[in-house]
């Protein structure tokens, strides 16, 4: 007598786990989510011993060796910054990006570098083997040393992995392949679960180093269970912005490195190229000042970046005045308009007012708070404001400015770029001078309209 497949239901948003159908997951809010799948037999299910590998024995903290495995440069220095250093052995990548980001561009670039010194694996479950040969001499690289494998079964693959024992290996992508352990389709949020940890658990007790390519959603987010990102080490995402040229890889999560680091890459026949100094990047400013341009000093990551910012304060053509914010926080933009009318005097109810943060970035810290408050009193006087001049601080809700992190090394890095005058919160100001760099410290809005006045 054939045994009764058992099935479970699953929230395809989230990856929560439910006895039953239901309408609305409980987790995360989605609603008509929560799909059936079935569960592989007990008889080819997986061994159930967690995400890190099998059952080790207890020790004490303090014999746990500390000494650091050295790591896999990828050949690409704005890769190995959001990696935090490279690729450490044993580690599983997950790497994402909407179609045409240059997920497999990038990764094909760093394996043709390190095939150089380590024996590595290229494993396609979407694109022929042709397909990648054609890219790979279309981007001119040294492809001598790079294994190619055509094959979608996880217990397959790993079998080829004890035979080849190669360092660092290639899934593309994790949403093609299927475990035995799970009867359902690939693609499907329990065959994603079970590929990615059957894999995951390989890597921890081999030290193989793994990239998983991941596909994204139509709101591009990363696609599949919530646990899938549990399950990996690190999380990168690659995309583009409004310049089509240009590519942004992301760190989201990462147990070896910092959250947050950014790596900057211009897109050219031959590949992605590193960009040296993305700071440039993001000030192609137009040649004619016009009001509500701004330009302030981000930090992302471990480094700063002088982003521009764009306000446009224009009368409401009907009796509801818009306000509008790309790239910034538009919670926080209505906050700092009600800060400018309150302790600033500056009243802007009945004008409709845009917010727009120049190239595409995403502006997730405070310090662009005293940037947006002059842009949208540069627009709404209509006064152009010096090209030479940046801006940062984070305006309280009594109209004081507050301290921003790093704030040495924004200043060095906007008299690098040729920044004449900074207008700073006054406890950033620096004990010593920094060169071709006048510096205004404020303590409140009433003091930076003050200085604003006599620019």
């Amino acid at each position: 007598m054939a045994k009764k497949s058992k099935s479970a239901y699953v929230c395809t948003e989230c990856g929560a786990d439910y006895p039953g159908w239901s309408g609305q997951c409980n987790q995360c809010g989605a609603w008509n989510s929560i799909k059936e799948v079935k569960l592989g037999s007990s008889k080819t299910a997986r061994d159930n011993s967690g995400y890190a590998g099998s059952r080790s024995e207890v020790r004490l903290l303090l014999d746990v060796n500390l000494a650091q495995a050295e790591r896999i440069s990828t050949g690409l220095a704005e890769f190995d910054r959001v990696l935090g250093g490279g690729i450490v052995t044993g580690s599983v990548v997950l790497i994402g990006g909407a179609p045409g980001a240059g997920k497999s561009t990038i990764l094909l670039q760093a394996i043709a570098h390190i095939a150089q010194q380590l024996p590595v694996l290229y494993v396609s479950g979407e694109e022929s083997l042709q397909q990648i040969a054609e890219r790979a001499h279309r981007l001119q690289l040294n492809a001598a040393g790079i294994k190619m494998l055509a094959e979608t079964s996880v217990q397959q693959i790993c079998q080829i992995l004890d035979e080849e024992q190669p360092k660092v290996v290639i899934i593309d992508s994790i949403q093609v392949m299927y475990s035995s352990g799970s009867d359902s389709a690939p693609g499907s949020v329990s065959q994603v679960r079970e590929s990615a940890s059957y894999l995951t658990q390989y890597a921890k007790r081999t030290g193989v180093s793994f990239f998983m390519v991941g596909h994204v959603t139509k709101d591009q987010s990363l696609a599949g269970p919530m646990t899938l990102s549990h399950i990996v080490d690190a999380q990168v995402v690659l995309s583009s912005t409004d310049d089509s040229r240009f590519r942004v890889l992301r760190a989201d999560k990462n147990r070896f490195g910092s959250v947050g680091e950014l790596g900057f890459f211009a897109m050219e026949s031959s590949g992605l190229k590193e960009v040296k100094n993305p700071s440039a990047m993001f000030l192609s400013r137009a040649e004619k000042p016009s009001p509500g341009s701004v330009v302030t000093v981000l930090w992302e990551g471990t480094r700063p970046l002088l982003v521009e910012i764009q306000a446009l304060v224009t009368e409401s053509q009907y009796g509801n005045p818009r306000r509008l914010a790309v790239g910034l926080d538009q919670n926080r933009l209505a906050m700092l308009l009600a800060v400018l009318s309150r302790h600033g005097g500056i009243f802007t109810g009945n004008d409709e007012i845009y917010a727009n943060v120049v190239g595409g970035i995403k502006v997730s810290e405070t310090s662009s708070d005293l940037a947006i408050m002059v842009g949208v009193v540069s627009s709404l006087r209509d006064r152009v404001i010096p090209y030479d001049t940046v801006f940062f601080g984070e305006v309280g809700l009594n109209g004081e400015i507050r301290p921003v992190a790093n704030g040495h090394a924004r200043l060095n890095e906007a008299a690098k770029h040729g920044f004449k005058r900074a207008i700073i919160p006054k406890s950033n100001k620096p004990k010593d001078v920094v060169k071709n760099l006048q510096i205004y410290a404020v303590s409140n809005i009433q003091e930076a309209l003050a200085v604003l006045a006599d620019l």
